[in-house]
């Protein structure tokens, strides 16, 4: 791989998102663009109203839910495609189910990678992320702060099922992101047990097709298919975020409360936001993660998005020696 400080950026933001003019197409564009590459389907990398995406296989039925009829091209990972003087491939990101980084060549040797969302922990609900040599590496930093990082997800599974077990009596209702979260905590129950879970309806849709791509979670039931009146005591239902103090709730009496996200790290959290109880569950990478992935990507240049920017572009120049700095983008956090 080379590098020439004196040629134009491959990939720059945009008011229409990032764009790679060599190839005259755009990354998770926030507006409609000819050509959009999606690195995945949660809503703030993956909207409507471009003429033509290009996505992972694995994640087009998750994309086809969330954005309906679009004109879709699925990629398999590692599958490359030739865009004017650059060529692309999408590879796994770990993020989610069809997760992916972009990977875009020059013809002149230039690698730059952009890693959307990604993690390295393990999760049996997508594949494993994927390391890829480049010359410039563009990274969220959605937890680049040194207090994030994340216990075993086995540990995590073990205390939200002591959790549910320890409540016979009264609903247990678990609040998380509706795609990708709420699959993985199914996943990571199922080392303990073989009940069913309820879902708020919609989560039904997405942990369907991850069952269709051959994920292995708990038995899972929608809410709705139980009648108004329904004892929930003694169940689990998974609900997303914004459930939360909804005439949803009505229905599980006296229920106890839980959160699984990564911001449940900071002590305080769980209580300013009003649960019960706090796990400590991320599909975005904790802060060793981060670093230990510009090193294994030999990065000489590194681009931060959407997140704690600000410190790991610090570190990066200040202990790591590597040529760090911020991207403006529209992309979020931990949510959906």
């Amino acid at each position: 791989m080379t590098k020439d400080q004196s040629t134009p950026p491959l990939i720059v933001p945009t008011d229409q998102g990032l764009y790679c003019a060599a190839g005259d197409f755009h990354i998770d564009p926030w507006r409609p663009v000819p050509r959009a590459v999606l690195t995945h389907a949660h809503a703030d990398h993956a909207r409507t109203g471009s003429q033509r995406y290009f996505a992972q296989a694995d994640g087009v039925p998750l994309l086809r839910h969330r954005l309906g009829n679009q004109d879709f091209e699925p990629l398999d990972y590692g599958e490359r495609r030739r865009f004017g003087a650059v060529r692309v491939s999408l590879h796994s990101a770990g993020h989610v189910l069809g997760s992916s980084q972009v990977r875009v060549e020059h013809d002149d040797g230039r690698v730059w990678v952009f890693t959307g969302d990604f993690k390295r922990d393990a999760d049996p609900t997508c594949a494993p992320f994927e390391v890829v040599p480049c010359d410039t590496l563009i990274t969220e930093a959605t937890f680049a702060l040194p207090c994030y990082r994340w216990p075993p997800v086995e540990r995590v599974g073990e205390r939200i099922h002591h959790w549910w077990s320890a409540h016979p009596d009264r609903p247990c209702v678990l609040f998380t992101y509706a795609l990708g979260k709420a699959q993985r905590v199914l996943a990571a129950l199922a080392a303990h047990t073989d009940r069913t879970v309820h879902l708020h309806g919609a989560m039904v849709p997405l942990t369907e097709l991850y069952r269709r791509a051959g994920g292995t979670m708990l038995p899972t039931e929608p809410v709705s298919a139980l009648p108004r009146g329904h004892d929930f005591s003694g169940a689990l239902i998974l609900a997303p975020p914004s459930a939360a103090g909804s005439p949803w709730m009505r229905r599980f009496k006296n229920a106890s409360t839980g959160f699984a996200s990564g911001w449940m790290r900071i002590r305080g959290n769980r209580r300013r936001r009003g649960y019960d109880y706090g796990f400590e569950l991320s599909d975005h990478a904790d802060w060793p993660a981060l670093l230990r992935t510009v090193r294994d990507c030999g990065a000489r240049t590194v681009l931060t998005t959407h997140g704690r920017s600000d410190e790991l572009v610090r570190y990066l120049r200040e202990v790591e020696g590597v040529d760090a700095r911020a991207l403006s983008t529209l992309y979020g956090g931990e949510d959906d």
